[in-house]
């Protein structure tokens, strides 16, 4: 990072809490010539208690106080790219990570634009009414997406046609059944009624009815039987990513950190691993790296699965967010951070979940993070990430055949919920899905890049040219997921060139 290379240019070292107390001061270059010149003739390295000293000193002067911990003016590193074959391992990445100059100073870096926040705003009560407006709004929304493909009729209207005549239906998904004869049977719902869809097993596309789920939306399209009672399909369509899409790519240089389920208070939290990761988030291989995406899971939590309290190196809820706002602190303080919560978090587990309250807020307020709903969806300088923490994969991943969705292979699971256009699919299930007057889980725009976490387990690729990432944990394995065969993939750093999507592997074990 800047501030370290300046200091390196001055014959000082510094260490990684002086470094981020620079970093976060209200004026960098004042505050490194403030360390600077109150620095011991003989000191080599430079302390956080060197640079507080040198800041409090510095409170009087004519231009303001210096204070640690303020919002930096950023400023735009010129780097190199990130292309590539995404590998692991210290050195993973290309050889091309050296930087190209020092970060241009007094400009700030475009802040992240979030979209589909939901937190302040969630209103649904439960009631029936709710059930039945998020259930229309997912209908709706979905059914655009699918009716200019196929010659769309009402069920109602179906179900009044000749038989013999050629028809299309858009619903969702209220059943799947196989008949005696092997065949598969779908029952779709419109805002209209239901109707029955006969899938037969000699079809190219059959073996894609074994991948549906309650709820998702679909369009059918074949041939009422003679009596009319019956839909014979002759294709099957999902929402789905257009196969055309094209993704934004910043127009410069610069990347970001994707990481999830830091876990900290579990006895199994990484902590040494979490220090590498920050400390090379202060060099000069890293320069590049000014966004960090954290989606979900910051705590091990408290009361999440049986018997966790003898797992626990910290049993308070809040002395563990505590904690986990001191690693945050590591991280360079010039870097902007957005933090979505996961199913560990202390909030609410039924999805859209929003941002944690105004007392987690205040403790987590290191860098001045960004704290939003899960899911949300995140512009950095022209490219979208959709950030999702991923409880709807276990449901995925156990309903849906090994060949389309494994822990092994998380990336595929997300490629399903891409396809179906929304993040949770099936109500009713293992995911807790909150009633709202909206359903703020559905996919309406395709993001340029997916990041979801949850599963522990490592995966990454493109689906129809969306960068698809999960990006592990930060916890070694528990007695829990031991007993629940989850051997974790640890303590790795995704990074996305937004410039180019090339994504490099770095790794902190």
């Amino acid at each position: 990072m800047r501030v370290a290379r300046d200091l390196a240019r001055r014959g000082y070292n510094a260490d990684r809490e002086a470094v981020t107390l620079l970093a976060t001061a209200a004026d960098v270059d004042a505050a490194i010539d403030a360390a600077a010149g109150a620095a011991p003739d003989d000191a080599l390295t430079l302390t956080a208690a060197d640079v507080r000293d040198a800041l409090a000193a510095d409170d009087g002067r004519a231009d303001g106080p210096l204070e640690p911990g303020a919002v930096t003016a950023g400023v735009d590193p010129p780097v190199s790219s990130g292309a590539g074959a995404p590998e692991s391992g210290d050195d993973a990445g290309p050889a091309a990570l050296e930087t190209g100059g020092s970060r241009e100073k007094g400009v700030d870096p475009p802040p992240a634009v979030v979209s589909g926040d939901v937190t302040g705003s969630s209103t649904g009560t439960g009631t029936y009414e709710d059930f039945v407006s998020v259930f229309r709004d997912r209908y709706r929304r979905l059914a655009d997406k699918l009716r200019p493909r196929v010659n769309h009729r009402p069920t109602d209207t179906i179900a009044d046609m000749a038989g013999g005549s050629d028809a299309a239906i858009v619903g969702l998904v209220t059943d799947v059944r196989t008949t005696a004869g092997g065949h598969w049977l779908v029952e779709l719902e419109d805002s209209n009624g239901t109707f029955p869809c006969l899938v037969m097993e000699d079809r190219d596309f059959a073996p894609r009815v074994r991948e549906l789920l309650y709820d998702e939306c679909i369009a059918v399209e074949g041939t009422l039987a003679d009596d009319g009672g019956i839909l014979f399909v002759d294709a099957m369509h999902f929402p789905d990513v257009p196969r055309t899409y094209e993704p934004s790519t910043a127009d410069r240089e610069v990347s970001a950190a994707l990481v999830s389920d830091v876990h900290v208070g579990s006895q199994e939290f990484l902590a040494d691993a979490w220090e590498r990761f920050a400390a090379w988030l202060h060099t000069e291989a890293a320069e590049h790296v000014e966004y960090l995406l954290i989606a979900g899971d910051m705590v091990e939590g408290v009361g999440v699965y049986p018997d966790q309290d003898d797992e626990l190196d910290i049993v308070d809820i809040y002395e563990q967010y505590e904690a986990f706002s001191e690693y945050l602190k590591l991280v360079p303080g010039d870097m902007e951070i957005v933090m979505i919560p996961g199913n560990h978090d202390a909030v609410r587990l039924a999805e859209p979940q929003p941002g944690f309250d105004e007392d987690l807020r205040e403790i987590m307020s290191a860098h001045d993070a960004r704290i939003v709903s899960n899911p949300a969806t995140v512009d950095l300088e022209g490219v979208s990430v959709l950030m999702y923490h991923g409880v709807s994969l276990d449901e995925v991943i156990a309903e849906l055949p090994d060949d389309a969705a494994s822990y092994e292979e998380p990336h595929r699971a997300m490629y399903r919920l891409l396809e179906k256009r929304h993040v949770a699919p099936q109500f009713g299930g293992r995911t807790r899905l909150a009633p709202e007057p909206e359903d703020h889980l559905v996919i309406d725009e395709v993001p340029d890049v997916f990041h979801a976490g949850h599963v522990h387990k490592l995966g990454y690729g493109k689906y129809h040219n969306v960068l698809t990432i999960n990006s592990g944990c930060w916890q070694a394995q528990t007695a829990f997921q031991r007993s629940v065969n989850i051997d974790p993939d640890v303590a790795h750093a995704p990074i996305v060139d937004l410039s180019t999507l090339d994504l490099t592997l770095r790794k902190f074990v």
